[in-house]
């Protein structure tokens, strides 16, 4: 899981990079959960947090260009 630190050191293309590769992993893990096949449970919840801070990162990042 990224730290908010290392991902405020990111440019706006490496997040959105980043959150597709989140967005993927999330429904891989959906789909293993529906199969029955998820290893770590755990792993749900990070990417599912770790996609709430790029977006949040994103969105204030757009608000102060806004300003």
């Amino acid at each position: 899981m990224a730290n908010v630190a290392d991902l405020k050191t990111k440019t706006d293309d490496e997040l959105s990079t980043e959150l597709n590769n989140l967005k993927r992993e999330q429904f891989n893990l959906r789909f293993q959960a529906a199969t029955n096949q998820l290893e770590k449970p755990s792993r749900v919840k990070e990417v599912r947090r770790s996609i709430a801070q790029i977006k949040t990162l994103q969105t204030e990042r757009t608000r102060s260009a806004a300003k």
